[in-house]
């Protein structure tokens, strides 16, 4: 009797305390737990939008059709939007260098190109909930000049390579390229003529075309590397003003170069100036003090000398 009485009342005090008549290990599920709200009159975070859906576009470019490796550098590509601005134009989304472009690109339809060199080529890709692979070919070729001045090659900086796209009447109808030696340009598949053109570094810093030019007419097939050595045939010479044989050279002496049908290659002003000619004839006219003089030499491949002017 004394022990419900003692239950009873320890029943009591618990209601009347508000203490759980649950044990302590017996947590609140988040179910039971009230919604969090915030103080009135504070708003409420507006939620982080979404992250836009793409898809992954795979570049790839060849040279030609029966190409099976891609090309590893020297491809630039753009990725326009093909619908078209209030201007008639089409917006830029993507511009790379990388030669194997991965490129995560919203669901639509995009025209990308590709260039190498001076080829190019264009195609229409449509994206649509799933990554893309396109290999673009390019009917292109590459070609590569090498200059030599008689078998030794020649710096880059001591000629000047001009590439044309003939016609029918005129080889040189229409430069599209300017090279150095050594380098390397993609092309269009087709014909072409070459000119390398030697250059002469003066002293004072000018750069000069010499009258050494070689060219050739070539083909550049698409997938292929040409490879196209011009040998200059020339030489350095240095022209001297002279009482005598082996003599000190006399200062302002004014020099002109003649072809021997008369044809002026270049004037000069000094003691010994020097001059680089291809490989032949030439006259040297020296004028000093009123006075003129001059003398036949010939230039002889890779040779270069001295070319005094006696004056008497």
């Amino acid at each position: 009797m004394r022990f419900r009485r003692a239950a009873l009342a320890l029943l009591l005090l618990l209601a009347a305390t508000g203490a759980p008549a649950r044990a302590e290990d017996d947590a609140p599920s988040p179910a039971d737990l009230p919604p969090l709200s915030l103080p009135a009159g504070e708003p409420q975070a507006k939620p982080e939008p979404a992250p836009a859906q793409g898809s992954v576009l795979h570049l790839t470019a060849v040279l030609s059709a029966a190409d099976a490796q891609p090309l590893h550098a020297g491809v630039r590509w753009r990725v326009f939007n093909e619908k078209t601005e209030l201007d008639g134009s089409h917006a830029l989304v993507a511009d790379t260098s990388d030669a194997t472009p991965a490129l995560t690109l919203p669901d639509g339809a995009y025209i990308v190109h590709a260039a190498f060199g001076l080829a190019g080529a264009t195609k229409r890709v449509v994206i649509a909930g799933r990554g893309v692979g396109e290999r673009v070919t390019l009917n292109a070729g590459a070609l590569r000049v090498v200059n030599q001045l008689g078998d030794v090659p020649l710096p880059a900086a001591r000629t000047r390579i001009a590439v044309f796209v003939p016609d029918k009447t005129n080889s040189e109808a229409k430069q599209v390229a300017t090279l150095t030696s050594g380098e390397t340009i993609g092309l269009p598949e087709g014909a072409y003529h070459i000119v390398s053109t030697l250059l002469d570094a003066q002293s004072n810093g000018v750069v000069t075309p010499t009258n050494s030019v070689v060219s050739a007419d070539l083909r550049v097939p698409a997938g292929k590397l040409i490879d196209a050595s011009l040998r200059h045939r020339a030489a350095t010479m240095t022209l001297k003003l002279v009482s005598g044989p082996s003599g000190v050279a006399l200062a302002n002496t004014s020099f002109t170069i003649l072809t021997p049908g008369g044809d002026v290659i270049r004037e000069m002003i000094g003691a010994f100036p020097s001059i680089v000619l291809a490989e032949g004839e030439y006259v040297a006219i020296a004028r000093h003090d009123d006075s003129v003089f001059q003398t036949t030499f010939k230039v002889e491949s890779a040779l270069d000398r001295d070319v005094e002017v006696l004056a008497k």
